[in-house]
């Protein structure tokens, strides 16, 4: 019966059902959309922020930091094997763990800098991720334009360096920095030629500021994190790098959340003007049924049966739709994570829940105030 006098009720009025559709499949569609989106979005942002860099350096405690600033490394070693305690250790913010040891050495008439890569290490909870600095096979040497310039050393030759021959995989390009004058080897080969096995004098690492609080100095925060287990290290944080960083991933997120509520906000306030205008529309008839003798839980049924209905169908049209616009309109907005636009089928499940919720919400006011009317008062009225 309730059911029949449903599709009565929006044959009779269908302008109103069909605005009142509309404001629903326009919420769920941006919300599936930014749903399906938010990967890609977090993804694209996470990709482009790496090409800032490493943020995080670990380096000696007892470095002279007049020194360290001047030549860029510190003169001292601390531990390698710092860098896989670091790395043991699951729910830190901290990733892309890179060891290295720099020296400069006098070779071949020229002062040059000597430095060894570890290859990027990766904690227990991270170790799908891919790595962001290129490493050096063992046996193998980058040369820097002025080294390779100066000697007159291409790609393919083999080099010495005191007790080892490496062959050069690449010559690099100008880069008006220290980097001109550097050779990249193998951490391991580094270590043999400067006789310092198994140490290393800096730790690069990136600090994504996942778990540090807004109003909690990440500097004070990585110290404190790190003391215990790097005793010997002294913690640097590129703020300007980890800032830029931070604000960029929580103003994405807050401007989708502002985006989200502005929009179900508004959908709401159009769903409850609808409701309110079949009320007062429909005012007599209310009246009428409960002069009859019919509940008002019988009359309310009538219009929150209405308002499940249109968000169940709002919900899978707009579940539909909105996946489809991800998917065709998200590769062009995220170019770098195009690939992690895909259908999310379990968002499916709570559109369907929290849809018809919300258009039940927004309705509550107008039905409540229909069925505590007076049906005399009601009836009265012309």
């Amino acid at each position: 019966m309730i059911i029949r006098l449903i599709f009565k009720e929006i044959k009779h009025r269908k302008i109103n059902f069909l605005l009142a559709l509309v404001s629903v499949i326009i919420a769920s569609t941006l919300y599936t959309a930014f749903q399906t989106t938010g990967k890609a979005s977090e993804d694209e942002t996470r990709k482009l922020m790496l090409e800032l860099g490493q943020n995080l350096r670990i380096i000696p405690k007892q470095t002279r930091m007049d020194r360290f600033w001047m030549t860029g490394f510190s003169e001292y070693t601390m531990p390698q094997e710092y860098v896989y305690r670091f790395a043991e250790k699951s729910g830190y913010s901290y990733t892309h763990l890179t060891a290295t040891l720099h020296q400069a050495i006098e070779w071949n008439n020229m002062t040059v800098i000597l430095t060894g890569i570890l290859p990027e290490v990766f904690p227990p909870d991270k170790r799908w991720q891919k790595p962001m600095t290129f490493s050096v096979d063992e046996g193998t040497a980058y040369v820097g334009y002025e080294v390779a310039d100066g000697l007159e050393i291409n790609n393919g030759d083999i080099i010495r360096i005191k007790n080892k021959d490496l062959k050069v995989i690449k010559t690099l390009s100008q880069t008006g920095s220290s980097d001109d004058i550097r050779i990249y080897s193998n951490l391991k080969d580094a270590q043999d030629i400067l006789d310092l096995s198994g140490r290393i004098n800096e730790i690069k690492a990136l600090e994504c500021m996942c778990f540090v609080k807004t109003n909690t100095d990440p500097l004070v925060a990585a110290r404190e994190e790190l003391a215990d287990l790097l005793p010997e290290g002294k913690v640097m944080l590129l703020e300007g790098i980890a800032d830029i960083r931070f604000k960029q991933r929580t103003s994405i997120q807050k401007h989708m959340n502002f985006i989200m509520l502005a929009t179900l906000i508004g959908c709401g306030i159009m769903i409850g003007i609808l409701a309110m205008m079949n009320v007062r529309d429909r005012k007599q008839e209310i009246g009428l049924m409960m002069a009859l003798g019919h509940s008002g839980g019988y009359t309310s049924a009538l219009f929150f049966g209405k308002a499940l209905l249109i968000g169940i169908i709002g919900a899978v049209f707009g579940f539909g739709i909105g996946t489809g616009l991800a998917i065709y309109l998200g590769p062009e907005i995220f170019s770098v994570s195009a690939g992690a636009v895909e259908a999310d089928f379990s968002l499916l499940k709570n559109v369907l829940i929290w849809t018809p919720a919300f258009v039940i919400i927004s309705s509550l006011i107008p039905i409540m105030i229909a069925i505590t009317n007076d049906p005399a008062v009601s009836l009265r009225e012309d």
